[in-house]
């Protein structure tokens, strides 16, 4: 079965393709939510780094339910083997890891297609709905 669907843009013309009904794209941090926040000039800490609790339990739960997990992270192509190695040992299942991303926080990220955002804060538990103000395009 296939993720995706097929997807027709309002002029009758095919679009980027969209996720089936009711699956998510989980786009991950690495270092702070599933680990120790460790940074990229020490990464001799890698390797043994602590799991961030429940994280592992709530990421394998939504790779079990069908959800594409891909972990998005600062750590560069250099720590790609320590990374690889240490999900493993710690049997975090997931899709995709991009490497690269852009530090410092303050992330403003556009798309047209449905973005959902969640700030992480230290636990993971349920998803729970609420409204917040957001920056949008005039």
């Amino acid at each position: 079965m296939s993720y995706l669907r097929e997807n027709i843009g309002p002029n009758g013309k095919k679009t980027s393709p969209k996720l089936v009904d009711g699956l998510k794209n989980f786009i991950i941090d690495i270092d702070g939510v599933i680990c120790d926040d460790i940074p990229n000039e020490e990464p001799e800490r890698m390797a043994s780094a602590k799991e961030i609790p429940n994280a592992k339990a709530t990421i394998n739960k939504w790779y079990d339910e069908g959800h594409i997990i891909t972990f998005f992270t600062s750590r560069t192509e250099k720590e790609r083997d320590v990374t690889v190695k240490w999900l493993k040992e710690h049997e975090i299942r997931y899709h995709n890891i991009i490497f690269g991303k852009p530090r410092g926080g303050n992330y403003h990220y556009i798309d047209d297609k449905d973005i959902r955002a969640t700030r992480f804060e230290g636990k993971f538990g349920e998803f729970v709905k609420k409204t917040k103000e957001i920056q949008v395009f005039e």
